[in-house]
């Protein structure tokens, strides 16, 4: 496994995923582009996004994941969402994209087995030590047919930048949250071993419209950014 303290060049207090999104919850809006993970989902091609009848949402944070599909599913989407952290999920009732919210981990939800067309999660797997009990817990939740659908931080750009998942705290100080490094064949060991068949997968670079939002990452240009992942359970 790639240690993710060999390319760290922040060296900010880290703290863990809970209290690391408790802290950042009233500015997470604002601090996260859109471009890191929903554009990437608005490039797939293969997801039945109309289609998609009831579907979880692993790891549902402020219910940015959630509204998106919300406008994409067809009428009747039943939508569930899990996330680690109470004040998260505070804020995605808020929103009201979700029919259900749960606090959990998203290895581990206690939702109804077989019953998913779609499960989807964003920027949720560098928080996660190992991939395999995800992809596991994913499949268990899916139906014939259904996918599971996950996009995040690429990890080539976790290594070139050095850069852990942080944000500034109430006293302007900079704060890590852990962070993992999975290689992209971790993801494929970890999916292939719990059953998924991969259908896409598509990697996003740093471009002109990066640039826009963060004229600093001129540096990253063409690198690889963000990833996403489409499996089937056949």
């Amino acid at each position: 496994m790639v240690d993710f303290s060999d390319f760290d060049t922040r060296n900010y207090p880290t703290v863990d995923v809970r209290t690391g999104y408790a802290g950042w919850v009233d500015s997470y809006e604002q601090t996260v582009e859109d471009a890191m993970d929903l554009a990437v989902l608005d490039r797939l091609a293969t997801p039945p996004w109309p289609e998609v009848r009831r579907a979880a949402d692993l790891g549902c944070g402020t219910g940015r994941t959630g509204a998106w599909l919300r406008g994409r599913a067809g009428d009747g989407l039943v939508l569930d969402g899990v996330d680690l952290t109470p004040e998260m999920l505070a804020r995605a009732g808020e929103r009201g994209a979700h029919d259900s919210l749960k606090e959990g981990d998203v290895a581990a939800t206690g939702l109804e087995a077989g019953a998913y067309d779609l499960v989807v999660s964003s920027l949720i797997d560098e928080h996660l030590a190992d991939l395999r009990p995800y992809y596991r817990e994913a499949f268990r939740l899916a139906r014939p047919g259904g996918r599971c659908v996950l996009v995040g931080l690429h990890p080539y750009f976790i290594m070139a930048a050095g850069m852990p998942t942080h944000f500034t705290g109430a006293d302007g100080a900079d704060i890590a949250i852990t962070t993992h490094v999975h290689l992209v064949s971790d993801h494929l060991t970890a999916g292939l071993a719990a059953g998924w068949t991969l259908v896409e997968m598509r990697e996003a670079v740093v471009d002109d419209a990066w640039i826009a939002l963060k004229p600093k990452w001129e540096k990253y240009r063409s690198h690889p950014v963000s990833a996403a992942y489409v499996w089937e359970r056949r």
